[in-house]
């Protein structure tokens, strides 16, 4: 043995290489279970991303897409998205686009950015809510973009019916208040004119003594159209509180071909002056019952039968159609007239908002049967085009105990 004596000199080079590939095999196994763990996380973060249901992908920093989830591929079918960018694959376009989430996020440096637009998805326009997220290394250096897109359309007409819905809760209130005010005045002047009225026949007998009986003509004639005139005020005014929605009533299952065919014959002497058939009934075999009251529930088929009457002038068709769809009751009145402005739409169920001249009709009727729709757990909806008629859908819930 030399003085400089190593570790094979002691145990013998055998010994050496036994340890040496113990220690390699060890190191291997570790590895192997290293990356098996790796693997497993791998998946589980895939799988997590595979189970949001809105469209994730990462993109490089040139804006190319890098991985996606499955979403990506329900969303949009039939395209590989490996080696494209994404202003290719989501919009179509040749080269990025002004601006977007990821533009946005990536010119200010922020770590997410949003953005709403308007994407083609299964072959419609959607609302798509964009949001852009900044991957950074280990380093804190950006370097991809996750990128999520969020289909909203749902939520946005959601939003448009809460605020349509509240609004219309606003102005209702307010129109309550305008009905009260306007009732109180209005009770004391038909209260005194109906008074005068009881003096007429000592007023007649003035009069004559005096030869001014064409003077007790005009006065009564006076009185009858204060007395006319206030009881449609009075119309009005109730035409508001009931808007106003604080009137309890007592609901009671009712026919709703009864309440139109009722209607109806409400209508005849007006209906007997125009042509011949011109309302056309096609009401469900099965009895369409509902809860409700069944004055509102007549408020609401004359009103949208008299608009439709309107509507066609004379010269066109109005078909009442009534049908039970699931646990829901449709009632429909479709006209064949002049048809709603699409900008009118909107405004329909407004108080005070009409297209009618002044004299025909002040804008409550159509504000009214919202109300009353609404306090019967349904809904209307309406479907037009200038020149191609209109349609009126009331959904109510249909009872079937």
């Amino acid at each position: 043995m030399t003085d400089n004596a190593n570790l094979g000199d002691i145990c013998g080079i055998e010994s050496i290489k036994l340890g040496f590939f113990r220690e390699v095999q060890r190191k291997i196994t570790e590895l192997k279970k290293s990356n098996t763990t790796i693997e497993q996380k791998r998946q589980d973060v895939q799988s997590i991303l595979d189970g949001i249901p809105d469209v994730i992908a990462v993109l490089s920093m040139d804006l190319a897409l890098h991985s996606v989830n499955k979403a990506f591929y329900s969303t949009y079918g039939g395209i590989a998205p490996e080696g494209l960018h994404c202003y290719q694959v989501f919009k179509g376009r040749t080269e990025p686009c002004s601006s977007c989430p990821v533009a946005l996020a990536l010119e200010s440096s922020t770590q997410v950015a949003r953005g709403l637009q308007i994407l083609n998805w299964h072959g419609e326009k959607r609302q798509i809510e964009c949001t852009a997220s900044i991957m950074h290394t280990q380093e804190g250096k950006p370097h991809r973009v996750l990128l999520l897109q969020r289909d909203v359309t749902l939520e946005k007409q959601f939003q448009v019916k809460y605020f349509q819905a509240e609004r219309m809760a606003t102005i209702g209130i307010l129109a309550e208040g305008v009905a009260h005010e306007i009732n109180n005045p209005l009770t004391g002047i038909g209260g005194f004119a109906e008074a005068l009225s009881l003096k007429l026949d000592e007023l007649r007998e003035v009069a004559a003594l005096c030869n001014k009986t064409g003077l007790i003509e005009d006065f009564e004639e006076y009185l009858q159209t204060i007395l006319r005139e206030c009881q449609r005020c009075s119309d009005i005014v109730q035409n508001l509180l009931t808007f106003g929605h604080r009137e309890i009533n007592f609901h009671v299952t009712i026919n709703l071909n009864d309440v139109v065919r009722n209607s109806i014959q409400l209508l005849g002497p007006r209906l007997s002056r125009l042509s011949p058939g011109i309302v056309h009934l096609e009401l469900s075999e099965r009895e369409p019952v509902v809860l409700g009251h069944p004055g509102e529930l007549m408020q609401i088929v004359l009103n949208l039968v008299l608009n439709a009457l309107y509507a066609v002038q004379e010269a066109g068709d109005v078909t009442m159609s009534t049908q039970i769809k699931g646990n829901m009751v449709i009632l429909q009145v479709h006209d064949t007239g002049i048809g709603i402005q699409e900008d009118h739409i909107p405004k329909l169920f407004e108080p005070f908002f009409t297209t009618k001249p002044p004299g025909q009709g002040i804008g409550v009727g159509l504000s009214t049967c919202y109300n009353i729709i609404s306090k019967h757990g349904g809904y209307i909806t309406v479907n037009s085009e200038p020149g191609h008629g209109a349609t009126f859908e009331v959904i109510l819930p249909y009872y079937s105990d």
